[in-house]
């Protein structure tokens, strides 16, 4: 018999590497230094809380809160607006994903909340 060749995609340990070389970190507490890509992704990890996709990290548990989630959804829209024409490449992917996502997830719950 033949073994198959396992093909093994080793990109994701270059990856951890640059992601160690490029961390800025507060040796003292461990706490990231704050950039804007980190501003937008703990806002839109607010918003999942709220929207009930990941777990509440005070409750541990899944909690919808549409209210708050629009709230959320809706600051990241004022910043989208706001800085137009002013976010380098990634920023504005990443904030254009996660508006796209949150919005769509928001929609779906908003939507089976009303009927």
């Amino acid at each position: 018999m033949e073994e198959k060749e396992k093909k093994i995609d080793e990109t994701w340990k270059e990856t951890v590497k640059e992601e160690k070389k490029t961390s800025k970190t507060n040796k003292e507490n461990e706490i990231p230094t704050p950039d804007f890509k980190f501003f937008l992704s703990s806002l839109g990890l607010q918003a999942m809380i709220a929207l009930g996709e990941l777990e509440n990290p005070l409750t541990r548990n899944k909690e919808d809160n549409l209210p708050q989630a629009k709230y959320l959804i809706d600051i990241l829209g004022v910043i989208k607006e706001k800085t137009k024409n002013n976010l380098d490449k990634e920023e504005a992917e990443l904030l254009d994903n996660l508006l796209y996502q949150l919005r769509t997830i928001y929609i779906s719950k908003a939507n089976k909340a009303t009927t």
